[in-house]
Parts: C-alpha cells; structure tokens; sequence
C-alpha cells in the first residue's frame, strides 16, 4: 500500500511531534508498505526532512521527500520555453531544489537590497528574470514585494509553491504561503500557477517516485481544504487526521461528496483504518 502524508499537522506541529504517528507508519513500513511524505511546506531541503523525521523515529529516505519545493523545481525544470533565471521568493529549502535542476535564482533578500540602495527601483533591483516564485518566506517584507511584482508585471511567469493561508504551529496558526502569494498577486495584478495541494501535481510525483499508482494510495493529512481535495483529484483514498488544522465540526460541515474516507483523531485510529484499507482492495 502506498501512503502518501502530510507532515505539518499530520507527523508534527512545529517542532512537535504529533504522538504515536511516526511508530505507525514505521510499522507499515515494516510491513511492506510506500511511506511518501507530501508536504505543501517549500522552506526546507529534502535533506533536512530527513533528520527531523529520523530524530522521530519516522521512516524515511530522500527520494520518499516530495515537497511543494522539490515539485516546483521540477515543473520549472521542465518548462517551455526555458526557465533559465528565477527570482525566489522564499525560504532555504527552495532556493536548494531550484539551484538543483541548474537554474539560476535570483534571491529575493538580495533584490530588496539593491531596491533600497538604488532609489526604489524596482526593475533595476529585479533584472531580467523568466520565473518568479513565491513560496513561504519568514522575512517578507515590503521590499521583497515590489521586487516580485515589478517583475511579473514585466513578463516572468509567476509560480506559487502552494497557496495555504495558514500552517499548524506548536504556538497557533501561522500564515502560510498563500498570504504572500496574494500579496505579490494583488501588486501585480496576475494570479500564478499553484503547484502544491489542492491540485494534484504533489501527489502524481510522490507516487511516480517509488513507482506507484496513485489511484490505488492512501493520503494521510489534516486539511479540508488542500490534503482532501488533492486526494480526491487524483481518485484516491483518505484519511483526515484531526490533529492540526481541521475540527470535527468542520467535517461534519461537508457535503457527502467532499467527506475524506476515514477520520482520524490520533495514531491509534490512523493505525486502525489503515489496517482497514490494508484489507481491501480501493474500487
């Protein structure tokens, strides 16, 4: 079986590890099962992925990391025309996987430098670019903004990592990726193209990576709004955890048609559905 999940909200909450869920799915590991983490988080580098889920105990590799990161890279890399030079917008973890398909990046800190020290001029701090991509970015800030607009507004293609308002955090809510997209959207006045979840470009890789058929997986998140509906894109099978962003009342709020398969409230009934779709076969 192959299981695709979450991380954020589903394995941990910030620096958190959510109980008992890494044991589960190193047991179904154990057990022959594909563990694929999907995340829409695009700050970290697969390689540091890895750490922080062996530090839990979780299994993992990093071909089993497929990020909203790792999949923009890849959608860049294989654009028509060419994705030579790209300005980012985002954390460490981004700015490694586009440098890792051999494309030039152009990081947004640096252009708000040049911003600030060259009268405001945004084009002048931007230069020519073919891409602007806009993940999540702890140091947003004003200058970055009018770098990324001034760029779309001259012909780069916009890219969204994802478009999450929110993610869970051991302190609250955080916002997510989608609030700075939607800044750099309203500046602009163009609406990009979304890799992460909801759509479902993140869950087609993550299967093609261990060779697996998606319609047959199992997606494991904690969202009504990106892990259901992405599981449901691709025709596969679900499991909401409600161990981060979701309440039951807002389940219970769906129509029937957008209801995940199972829900779960901890690792031990994530353990027994999965035990359950282990014994049937998905239609």
């Amino acid at each position: 079986m192959l299981l695709l999940v979450d991380l954020d909200g589903v394995v941990y909450r910030g620096s958190e590890p959510v109980p008992g869920v890494a044991a589960v799915l190193a047991a179904r590991a154990a057990a022959g099962d594909d563990v694929v983490y999907v995340t829409n988080n695009s700050m970290w580098y697969r390689a540091d992925y890895v750490t922080r889920l062996s530090s839990m105990g979780a299994p993992v590799t990093p071909d089993r990391i497929v990020s909203s990161a790792r999949a923009t890279a890849l959608y860049l890399r294989d654009l028509q025309p060419p994705v030579k030079r790209a300005l980012v917008v985002g954390g460490p973890g981004l700015v490694h996987e586009i440098d890792d398909v051999g494309i030039e990046v152009v990081f947004s800190g640096d252009a708000a430098e040049r911003w600030k020290s060259n009268g405001r001029d945004a084009a002048a701090a931007v230069g020519s670019v073919d891409a602007v991509v806009v993940g999540l970015d702890l140091e947003f800030a004003y200058a970055r903004l009018a770098c990324a607009a001034e760029a779309v507004r001259a012909g780069a293609r916009f890219i969204a990592t994802n478009r999450d308002p929110v993610y869970p955090h051991e302190k609250g809510l955080m916002p997510g990726a989608g609030s700075i997209v939607s800044a750099v959207e309203t500046a602009s006045g163009q609406s990009p193209v979304s890799i992460g979840k909801p759509g479902p470009l993140l869950l087609e890789v993550a299967a093609h990576a261990v060779g697996g058929d998606v319609i047959a997986a199992v997606m494991i998140g904690d969202s009504i709004v990106t892990d259901i509906p992405a599981a449901q894109a691709v025709g596969s099978r679900s499991v909401l955890m409600l161990t981060g962003i979701t309440t039951r009342a807002q389940v219970a709020a769906l129509p029937a048609a957008l209801q995940p398969t199972e829900i779960a409230v901890d690792a031990a009934e994530l353990a027994a559905a999965l035990d359950r779709f282990a014994s049937t076969t998905p239609a």
